[in-house]
């Protein structure tokens, strides 16, 4: 958006536009960088720079100093052609591009960071790929992650189900890390996988020096190579680039906003590490389905309406009517505690089970299994037929609510479905360990 009005004459006046580096100078403070595009829901007097730390601030020029420092220019982004170097000798990958900060470059003149590589600029960017695997890469979707869709993940998993059956060892996908745990799950169900299928992003654009691009994906490539025939993810485990975590799709979040190591992986340890271009299981004993022990198999009918309600202090009953009464497949509760919800919800719940609405119940809290039996409000929730999933995180259980209610439309097999560990995504049992992640 640009900028109108004071801030339009007074940019015009000093003969600045956006992409220059400036100067701006207050009393106790002075910033240096470069002037992006005005957000929408900025402040009439604010004009926002990208530092050069890579972060964007905005700040009011009311009684600033504003000096061009230099003009601005567009590089003029030259990305080599890379020899594929194809062997018989190496194992065959495929990096499929969905969009996202690992796939994306700056925008020199707007300062706004784009999806705007194809898999092809990825590749050519990371030309030490082709030393370990015959790379093939393909761009089938050029989103930012807040953007992405179950009809997305269910193109996506024919996406991935046709590169295995023409012959690739293993599936690299390139993805924005906001929901990238909502789609490493729902292609955890929709696929059963001979080979590994590892997602990856980057917290930090390929621009900045701190960029986690480079070894996320150089990481997921042996992850990619290996034994462990899963959906996973594999990102940095620490702020530093010591090694990378590969963790079950089903059981990974994201923690933080912004630091590199933002993936942890819930209720138990992380499947694998990868260091120095090695990957090591974390527990050999582990329970993972091994390369080639699994035929391959798509089955990517999703539900059409899902919805995800997180119980809080003042709930109202409208909140649930609202997708009772247009017809919902599925109801996910993200309720308090051990999997508790407010007295005003139960008519509501009830009137769900009456319409053939099969309502999930999971915890806020992060760590831990839910648990109806304990309190009175508990059990009158199991009378209420709703389902109660173990140790399951609220996005897994979101993403195969809408996966049980494309298999069927019977309340009580996709009660069985949804009690059944079918990816790893619950656990018998729950060590206080896990906790400490």
């Amino acid at each position: 958006m640009v900028y109108e009005g004071y801030l339009k004459d007074f940019l015009d006046a000093s003969n600045i536009t956006v992409g220059d580096r400036i100067s701006i100078i207050k009393p106790d403070i002075q910033y240096e960088g470069m002037l992006l595009e005005k957000p929408d829901n900025s402040d009439e007097n604010t004009i926002i720079i990208k530092l050069d730390s890579g972060y964007n601030i905005g700040t009011d020029i009311k009684e600033a100093k504003v000096e061009k420092i230099a003009d601005g220019e567009k590089p003029n982004i030259q990305l080599d052609a890379v020899d594929k170097q194809l062997s018989d000798d190496k194992m065959n990958v495929t990096i499929l591009s969905t969009g996202g900060t690992v796939a994306s470059v700056i925008d020199y003149k707007t300062g706004a960071v784009h999806p705007a590589f194809t898999a092809d600029d990825l590749l050519r960017a990371t030309p030490e790929l082709v030393d370990y695997a015959n790379i093939n890469a393909e761009a089938i979707f050029n989103i930012l992650s807040e953007n992405m869709t179950p009809e997305i993940w269910m193109k996506t998993a024919e996406s991935i189900y046709d590169e295995i059956n023409n012959g690739a060892d293993g599936i690299i996908i390139a993805h924005g890390t906001d929901t990238m745990h909502y789609t490493a799950s729902a292609l955890s169900f929709m696929i059963d996988t001979p080979v590994p299928i590892i997602l990856t992003g980057a917290q930090r654009s390929s621009d900045r020096p701190s960029s986690d691009a480079f070894m996320n994906l150089t990481s997921s490539l042996v992850a990619a190579k290996s034994d462990i025939a899963e959906v996973a993810i594999c990102m940095h485990a620490t702020e530093d680039d010591s090694y990378c975590n590969v963790i079950r799709g089903t059981n990974a979040r994201k923690m933080h906003t912004s630091r590199r190591d933002t993936f942890r992986s819930i209720n138990m340890d992380p499947l694998a590490k990868v260091q120095n271009q090695k990957l090591r299981m974390y527990d050999e004993e582990v329970a993972y389905n091994k390369r080639g022990s699994v035929e391959l198999a798509l089955n990517n009918n999703l539900a059409d309406k899902v919805a995800l309600v997180k119980m809080y202090p003042g709930i109202e009953t409208e909140v649930l009517d609202l997708y009772i009464d247009n017809g919902y497949d599925g109801i996910v509760i993200e309720g308090t505690g051990l999997g508790h919800c407010s007295d005003n919800l139960y008519d509501s719940i009830a009137r769900a089970n009456d319409e053939k609405i099969p309502v999930v119940i999971t915890s806020q809290c992060v760590y831990g299994h839910t648990n109806l039996n304990v309190y009175s409000s508990g059990r009158r929730l199991l009378q209420n037929n709703v389902i109660p999933v173990g140790d399951m995180i609220t996005e897994t259980a979101y993403t195969k609510l809408l996966w049980a209610a494309g298999q069927t439309d019977d309340i009580a097999e996709i009660r069985s479905i949804m009690q059944t560990n079918l990816k790893g995504e619950m656990k018998d049992t729950l060590s206080q360990n896990y906790f400490r992640n």
